[in-house]
Parts: structure tokens; C-alpha cells; sequence
């Protein structure tokens, strides 16, 4: 499964209610790109969230 190689955020598991409170299992899964970024100066491809690319945690080449 996906998961960003920078915040460690990964897909998460949780339930889903009706009105007539009947549960259902559902996932809630993170934006994940794969992109290149600078990593000590060399490119390399990684999976990052969007909220770190956002953020500005990584450099993109």
C-alpha cells in the first residue's frame, strides 16, 4: 500500500455509519505522489504526500 517515505503517513482503517447505524469497514487512503526529489544532492524517486510536497519538506527536480 501507499505510504510517504517522508511523515510516514500511511492508509488508515476505519468505519463508515448509515443514518440507520449500520457499519460498514472503509479506508481512507493519503494523496501520494511519486515524484523525484533531491536527496543530498542527487535525484532519486520517492513516494511523498502532498502535504509535504506542500509544505516544502522535499525539493523537486
Amino acid at each position: 500500500m501507499a505510504k510517504c517515505e517522508i511523515c510516514e503517513k500511511e492508509v488508515k482503517f476505519s468505519m463508515q455509519v448509515s443514518h440507520s447505524h449500520r457499519r460498514t469497514s472503509r479506508t481512507l487512503r493519503p494523496n501520494v505522489q511519486s515524484v523525484k526529489v533531491n536527496v543530498n544532492g542527487t535525484p532519486k524517486k520517492m513516494n511523498v504526500c502532498t502535504r509535504c510536497l506542500k509544505s516544502g519538506k522535499v525539493e523537486r527536480v
